[in-house]
Parts: C-alpha cells; sequence; structure tokens
C-alpha cells in the first residue's frame, strides 16, 4: 500500500523532516507566572508529547512588552524567557522533535492594560473594532498610537534580539508571526495603515517594514532557518478587513519572498467565507503554488484525507494541524493506523495548568507504535 502523502519524509535544502504533518502555532496562555516564562513541567511536556510531528511551530510568542495582546502568552525577550524555552527545546530534541519558534507582535489588537494604561502601537490610529483578552476577560479594543519612525526601528531590533534569543533558546528556526491581523498584517492592509510616509501609500511601502524586520533576523539567523507566517483572505475578522489591494499585496510580498531562501512560507486557507468577494481568493494553496517557488505549508481547517489530498495535487507541501493537535498528541501515529481522532475541549483552551493540555491521552492502539 502506497505510504500516504502526509507521512512521507520531506527533505529540502533547508529542511529534513520526518513527515509532513506540522503542530500549527496556537496560543494557550500557559504561561501564568510574573516572568510570563515557559516551563519544563508544562510547556516543555505539552511540545515533547506531540514531537512525532515533522515539524512543531510554537504558540505565538511576544519580542518586547509592547508586543503583548493576550493573557499569559510566553515571551522571548528576557534570559528568563530563555531559559524556560531551553528546557522545552532540550525536552523535544530528545524525543527527536524539530521545533520553531513563532515571533510575535499583536500591535492593535491589544489593550493598554498589558502596557501599564499606555496605548498599544499599530502603523495607524485606527481602532481594530475587536476584542482583547486581558487579566481581567475580554475588552474592547482602543484606538492605538501611530508608530513612529523610531517606534517602528526599535521594534524591528526587537525582533532581531528576539530571534537572536531564540537561537540561544535551542530552537531548529522561526517563524515570523506576520498573519491574523496582527503587526505586520496591520501595516499591509490599507483599511488599517493610511500612513503618508516610506511605510504607508504603496504596496512597496506597506510591505517595507516586513522586509527590514526579515533583514534584521537574516543577521542573526540564517535564512533557511526562518519562516513567514500569512493569511491573505483574511477578512471580518481580528480587525481586518479586505479591499482590492489585499491579494496584489500578498502577491508582492511572496512574489519577492523567493529571493530569500526561507525555510518555507506558512500560509492560512480563508477563515471566514469570502466566496462573494469579488477581489478575494478562495483557495489560498492552489493561487500561491506557482508564485512561491519554496517550500510551502498550508493551514486551515484540514484533516487527514484533505491533508493527503492538497499534498498529493501538488498545491503544498507539508500541511499544519491545530485544535486536531489539542486533542491529540499522537496525531501522527493516529494518521498511520487510520485511528478515529479525539475531539478537544475549547472551555480549556486558554485555563492555566495541565487540564486540557497536557491530560490528552494518546490512543491505546498506537501507544507501542
Amino acid at each position: 500500500m502506497k505510504e500516504q502523502s502526509l507521512l512521507q519524509s520531506y527533505h529540502s535544502k533547508a529542511l529534513d523532516l520526518k513527515n509532513r504533518v506540522v503542530m500549527a502555532p496556537m496560543t494557550r496562555s500557559r504561561a501564568a507566572n510574573e516572568e510570563k516564562k515557559p516551563t519544563a513541567e508544562l510547556q516543555g511536556r505539552y511540545y515533547a508529547q506531540r514531537a512525532s510531528a515533522g515539524l512543531i511551530i510554537t504558540e505565538g510568542s511576544q519580542v518586547s512588552e509592547e508586543a503583548v495582546g493576550y493573557v499569559n502568552t510566553p515571551g522571548i525577550h528576557t534570559q528568563a524567557q530563555i531559559e524556560g524555552w531551553k528546557t522545552v527545546t532540550k525536552k523535544v530534541h530528545e524525543e527527536k522533535g524539530k521545533i520553531f519558534i513563532q515571533l510575535w507582535h499583536v500591535g492593535r489588537m491589544s489593550h493598554p492594560d498589558f502596557h501599564d494604561g499606555e496605548l498599544p502601537l499599530a502603523p495607524s490610529a485606527i481602532n481594530p473594532e475587536a476584542e482583547s483578552y486581558t487579566p481581567d476577560g475580554f475588552k474592547d479594543t482602543v484606538t492605538p498610537k501611530a508608530m513612529t519612525t523610531a517606534d517602528i526601528k526599535r521594534t524591528i531590533d526587537d525582533f532581531k534580539k528576539a530571534a537572536k534569543n531564540a537561537m540561544e533558546a535551542g530552537f531548529d528556526g522561526v517563524e515570523i508571526h506576520s498573519s491574523n491581523g496582527y503587526l505586520f498584517h496591520q501595516f499591509f492592509n490599507r483599511t488599517s495603515n493610511v500612513r503618508t510616509d516610506e511605510y504607508g501609500g504603496s504596496i512597496e511601502n506597506r510591505t517595507r517594514f516586513f522586509f527590514e524586520v526579515l533583514d534584521a533576523i537574516k543577521t542573526v539567523v540564517p535564512s533557511h532557518k526562518i519562516g513567514a507566517r500569512f493569511n491573505p483572505s483574511l477578512n471580518g475578522v481580528f480587525g481586518t478587513t479586505m479591499d482590492e489591494e489585499t491579494i496584489p499585496t500578498f502577491e508582492y510580498i511572496i512574489e519577492k519572498l523567493n529571493a530569500h531562501d526561507l525555510a518555507y512560507i506558512h500560509l492560512s486557507e480563508p477563515f471566514t467565507d469570502v466566496s462573494d468577494l469579488p477581489f478575494a481568493v478562495t483557495e489560498i494553496a492552489k493561487h500561491f503554488r506557482p508564485i512561491y517557488k519554496g517550500t510551502l505549508m498550508i493551514n486551515g481547517g484540514f484533516d487527514q484525507q484533505s491533508g493527503n489530498a492538497i499534498i498529493e495535487a501538488g498545491n503544498a507541501d507539508l500541511v499544519s494541524f491545530a485544535k486536531l493537535y489539542i486533542s491529540n498528541p499522537d496525531l501522527v501515529e493516529r494518521f498511520a493506523a487510520h485511528v478515529e481522532v479525539a475531539d478537544w475541549d475549547k472551555d480549556t483552551f486558554y485555563t492555566p495548568g495541565p487540564e486540557g493540555y497536557t491530560d490528552y491521552p494518546k490512543a491505546t492502539t498506537t501507544q507501542n507504535s
């Protein structure tokens, strides 16, 4: 019987993976300590349990205090956080796994509660009219502070330092979270970026911040250890609205990334129904596969059957799974044995402690595989 496409190894100049199943980054809000650091007992155990994935990408990890926008999320900008992540990467590597960290700045999707009353930063002073998950629960977002050029330069340096910290912590690479309505996405989009300087206006200007961050990270991390995530048809969530320049903007970015020799690009299929938008793309992988010549990872509600199918169709090289990895630490083994996947408990997605985090069992039939 032919081996499933998802279970075939994947080899490129940048990656040497035992299979094509990737654990997607997911906010889990388990760094419930004053230092916002991961621990061996929780994050270390959680990721090590899932180390049979070809690649693990961690939850978004803030590159600075300014970047925080969700309660109890771990950072990668202090020595204590570096030491915490070292315990995680060690456990994953002991299980023969590979792990990238996702570098994160939420921009305007934050709240003053995280910043001693100061406004969160964004490309322009436009309220996303969304909600931020604060220590006191969900609160309405506010009108952010438009970043000065000095703010932008400092943030570029924050990403560079965070990437360097990630290498010190033992990660196999980094993923730039340039997706889902967060800071980079806010710069890309004309409805959130109305700047008139070199970071606004034209497509080239609105993408300048991303490429300056990428160039800075490349001075401390080899390009083949860098990935980037994008959500081209995001619309109606996270304060993001598409327009006729949205897809051309992402086509420009992804075409330009061909010259950067990255580990991969990580794309998401639409989060919402965009079939009624004449300027949207409904099949992201199929649309961008001819544009990007490197490794393409796709995400967005895939299961075993659809994951195999999109690889077989040639529209993606790797498939990342999110919620399935919450409740199935042995997802690869379940796919191999064709064992039914377990359901997740959404009520414990963001609660503290091991419940709904490290206590999901492996399937009995896969435990010895």
